[in-house]
């Protein structure tokens, strides 16, 4: 039996990011879509809706949970080797044509990707960090969706991760209200965010814009979250030269010591057509982060093949401190001070739990 979205209703609970507009009629807070929705209504993201002048968001269950090395995620500036207990749900604010996790973000939206009847799992926040501790995870990730559509439901994971000494993240598209923004603050120890392309009208056939992306990286780095940067490099668009030189730019303007992972594209969703990113592309990315001014930039998704763009090396004196290979590592010298053991220069991340 094929299980629907209105199935997902169960697993639901009021939210905290909205407020009422006039009557019964709300507006949803969690990302910079800011849906005003009648009662009956869902917002852009098709999970998060209007009951009866309530509105009424994820809760209560996964629709993944995984161990991975938090080199997967990636952040290679958060406690390199650790392992990270990742967990999502469903439903996303974007629609990208190459998302490569189109199973869970989209199968709300597109008809034609079906709901598997096990694709939901109910859990309780306290047995998914229980579980994450077992485990020996030294981290909370909420991934595999767009996070920042369920922020309440992370929000309770991480307090009783924290409460538990592990760390929390998210791997979000970025696209946060400051009233998100706002909340999710105090939970966060990291946060990693796509910034997909800098063309207005690219992220408009994405579902969103700009601004908001570029002011939640400015707003992540200025409140002391540590942040890093992934531009997923799809040949044709978005790729060129002066594309990577504005991205590169601006990141270097926020922060030098923001890391920028330009990583592979492989065709998937409903881009199939599209060529895969090759080695000699993200060494061109790259170069450019690094021309930008940049000190950690990253080449990912095609390991072994990219030189020592998957190691950390100190900015002062360009020693390795972190060896890998794909999401292996094979040498971690940085001291439990987080400084580098030639030079003694200090590395900017989180190295300690």
């Amino acid at each position: 039996m094929r299980m629907t979205k209105n199935d997902l209703n169960e697993w639901t609970a009021p939210g905290s990011l909205a407020e009422r507009v006039e009557g019964e009629t709300v507006r949803c807070l969690a990302c910079a879509h800011g849906c005003v929705l009648r009662p009956g209504q869902r917002g852009l993201c098709r999970v998060r809706f209007n009951e009866a002048g309530v509105l009424r968001v994820p809760w209560g269950y996964v629709a993944g949970a995984q161990l991975d090395p938090i080199e997967k995620k990636p952040f290679a500036h958060v406690l390199p080797g650790r392992m990270a207990l990742t967990f999502g749900m469903l439903g996303c604010n974007f629609h990208c044509d190459f998302c490569q996790n189109w199973t869970t973000t989209q199968v709300l939206r597109d008809a034609a990707v079906e709901l598997s009847p096990y694709a939901v799992q109910p859990v309780s926040s306290e047995a998914l960090v229980r579980a994450g501790q077992e485990a020996g995870a030294a981290v909370m990730v909420s991934s595999y969706n767009e996070p920042l559509i369920t922020s309440e439901w992370a929000i309770e994971i991480f307090e009783r991760a924290h409460a538990n000494g592990l760390l929390c993240a998210m791997v979000s598209n970025g696209y946060a209200s400051a009233a998100a923004r706002q909340a999710l603050r105090p939970h966060l120890d990291a946060l990693k965010v796509d910034l997909k392309t800098m063309q207005e009208e690219q992220y408009r056939q994405m579902g969103g814009r700009l601004g908001p992306v570029l002011d939640t990286i400015r707003w992540a780095f200025e409140s002391g979250l540590w942040v890093e940067v992934v531009t997923l490099v799809i040949p044709g668009l978005n790729d060129s030269p002066d594309e990577l030189w504005q991205a590169a730019r601006f990141l270097a303007s926020v922060s030098p010591d923001i890391p920028w992972h330009v990583t592979a594209f492989h065709p998937d969703y409903r881009r199939l057509q599209a060529s895969a990113t090759t080695a000699e592309g993200l060494l061109q990315a790259a170069e450019i982060g690094q021309e930008a001014g940049l000190h950690f930039v990253y080449a990912g998704n095609l390991p072994g093949r990219v030189g020592s763009l998957e190691d950390t090396h100190c900015p002062a004196c360009q020693a390795v401190v972190v060896r890998r290979r794909g999401y292996t590592i094979l040498q971690n010298v940085v001291t439990p001070q987080g400084r580098c053991p030639a030079c003694g220069a200090l590395l900017p991340g989180r190295w300690q739990s």
